[in-house]
């Protein structure tokens, strides 16, 4: 056993021993998940194709749409959703019962949440002023700042959802879900301006938030729940999708007329149902493998560097496939994703992807941890109870 492994799992013991007993970490398990699912889905599924001095987005979802099953794996948004309200509601329960203001509670749990997205903004604000000043295609530009500032989306729902907590706290899920439904019957069914799809963006989210309310409230603790919502959810998503012509992908695909998820449909939403469905039946063995130390550790390291990781993983992307331009065109990463062939030699750049974003972990990690440079072990983390739930995307 070498030295290195000898460290990784003493680091691990320590992180282990100084949990705390009560905690859930089947929760931070579902959160890493989530992460990793959106990062992973991303880097599998976006592509910037180099064409003269410019660069295009296109996905392999456009040339091999039978590839859509892929998207159902990584499209883990509804469990960021699930946990997100679970936790929200448990940690607004616990301000209530210590005395402590609505308004402080929310201001803790944004400024957490906010904090980490001035270190993108200020750097993607230079980015941006120095490529227009070198003459680069404006379309280039364009395509760069949306993939790079597309995750703020996320937190800017999830801002709106933490604010209303305490009005959600004993909403039904079925509120939203109906409120999505007849979204989409007045879009696709009555002829409605598409632009009334964007109310889906908060009430598609909401259906999985209330779930994780209802989860704190000790409704969803039998199995009997989870097989309801997967087996309910499945059948939905499957029959929106066979007979009602919604899009097999549940990701957006560049060109497609109709996208399940900018703004979220009634089968993106029924497919998060599913997801939830899966995610709370999987709770105890999720538990019981997170009683390994190796395991919990590298689960609490995701936690602990989620919001980095979330905000910096399409500027890895980006900053990996500009760094090599000059050597390309390279399959996989210039190349149009028209083949399997791409998808193979794709999947050899995931590791340079992750090597980058380890570079921006690096040098923005201590602006989620409030700044000052102060730097956190896991183990310290773990034992101050703040990490999992607290400085990861309360999601």
């Amino acid at each position: 056993m070498t030295r290195l492994t000898v460290a990784l799992r003493d680091t691990a013991a320590r992180v282990d021993a100084a949990t705390p007993a009560h905690r859930d970490r089947a929760v931070d398990a579902l959160r890493a998940f989530a992460v990793l699912g959106v990062v992973l889905g991303h880097w599998l599924v976006t592509a910037l194709v180099a064409d003269g001095r410019s660069l295009r987005a296109a996905s392999p979802l456009q040339h091999m749409p039978w590839l859509a099953p892929v998207s159902w794996a990584f499209q883990t948004l509804a469990v960021f959703f699930l946990v997100g309200g679970h936790v929200a509601t448990r940690s607004y329960a616990s301000a209530r019962k210590r005395g402590t203001p609505y308004r402080r509670w929310l201001h803790a749990r944004l400024a957490r949440l906010f904090g980490p997205v001035v270190a993108v903004l200020t750097l993607w604000t230079v980015v941006t002023l120095a490529l227009l000043l070198s003459d680069a295609e404006y379309g280039t530009v364009r395509t760069l700042v949306k993939l790079a500032l597309s995750p703020m989306w996320f937190l800017l729902v999830f801002a709106v959802l933490t604010a209303a907590t305490p009005l959600v706290t004993r909403l039904h899920p079925l509120w939203p879900l109906a409120v999505v439904l007849h979204v989409d019957v007045l879009r696709f069914g009555l002829g409605a301006p598409d632009g009334l799809g964007w109310l889906n963006l908060a009430a598609g989210w909401l259906v999985p938030y209330t779930l994780g309310a209802a989860w704190t409230r000790g409704e969803l603790d039998g199995r009997r729940s989870g097989w309801v919502l997967l087996g309910g959810g499945t059948a939905a998503t499957a029959a929106l999708v066979a007979w009602a012509g919604y899009p097999a992908a549940m990701v957006g695909v560049p060109g497609a007329e109709v996208s399940n998820l900018n703004p979220p449909t009634l089968a993106a939403v029924t497919f998060g149902l599913a997801q939830c469905g899966l995610a709370l039946l999987l709770r105890d063995r999720l538990r019981h493998a997170m009683r390994g130390p190796v395991a919990w550790a590298a689960v609490a390291l995701v936690n602990l560097s989620a919001m980095t990781v979330f905000l910096w993983h399409q500027t890895a992307l980006m900053a990996t496939t500009a760094a090599l331009l000059p050597a390309g065109p390279l399959p996989g990463l210039h190349t149009v994703p028209d083949g399997l062939g791409w998808v193979a030699a794709r999947l050899p750049w995931l590791i340079a992807f992750v090597l980058a974003l380890a570079v921006c972990g690096a040098a923005f990690r201590t602006w989620e941890r409030g700044g000052g440079g102060r730097r956190l072990r896991p183990s310290k983390v773990v034992r101050a109870h703040h990490p999992v739930t607290e400085r990861a995307p309360h999601v």
